[in-house]
């Protein structure tokens, strides 16, 4: 289970880079052609597309890996065991929102079936899904890290988990 979830992680660093070159690139490109006054009118919508799947799929790269901003002022001068708890509890918290985010999203997303882009046939239902499958990701992610910080209870280890 851990070689899938491994596997899966990797595979979404290399579609979210991937993604985010291909970002640019269209960006770029779209830049230099207005610059010569060729218009590309798919290209906005397919840098949106892009862009909302790069900026989910990194947030959960970043929390998976422990690279969110976090406000630790209180907390840092507690005793490890008060702080692995008040963890655990934003933990719990993080989680719930998550759950709140997959349920109002695949709403959102049945909502958005029928709409289209303006210059794609594609419909614009796969920018809200990219919402829901970046905090599912996350969810797994939550749960990992969840498990981590009981497992350190466990151990009676005295670091406390990203």
């Amino acid at each position: 289970m851990r070689k899938l979830y491994n596997t899966i992680c990797k595979v979404e660093v290399a579609l979210c880079g991937a993604g985010f070159l291909v970002l640019v690139g269209m960006v770029f490109l779209s830049a230099i052609l207005r610059f010569f006054r060729f218009s590309m009118a798919w290209n906005i919508d397919m840098a949106l597309l892009l862009l909302a799947w790069t900026a989910f799929l990194g947030a959960d790269i970043a929390w998976r890996e422990g690279r969110l901003v976090g406000v630790d002022l209180v907390t840092r001068r507690l005793p490890h065991l008060p702080q692995k708890i008040i963890q655990l509890i934003v933990y719990f918290a993080i989680l719930a929102m998550l759950v709140l985010i997959v349920i109002f999203g695949i709403q959102l997303s049945v909502t958005e079936r029928l709409r289209r882009f303006q210059s794609l046939p594609i419909p614009y239902f796969l920018v809200t899904l990219s919402l829901v499958t970046a905090s599912f990701s996350m969810i797994i992610s939550t749960i990992v890290k969840i498990k981590r910080c009981i497992g350190s209870f466990k151990q009676g280890g005295t670091e406390v988990t990203q």
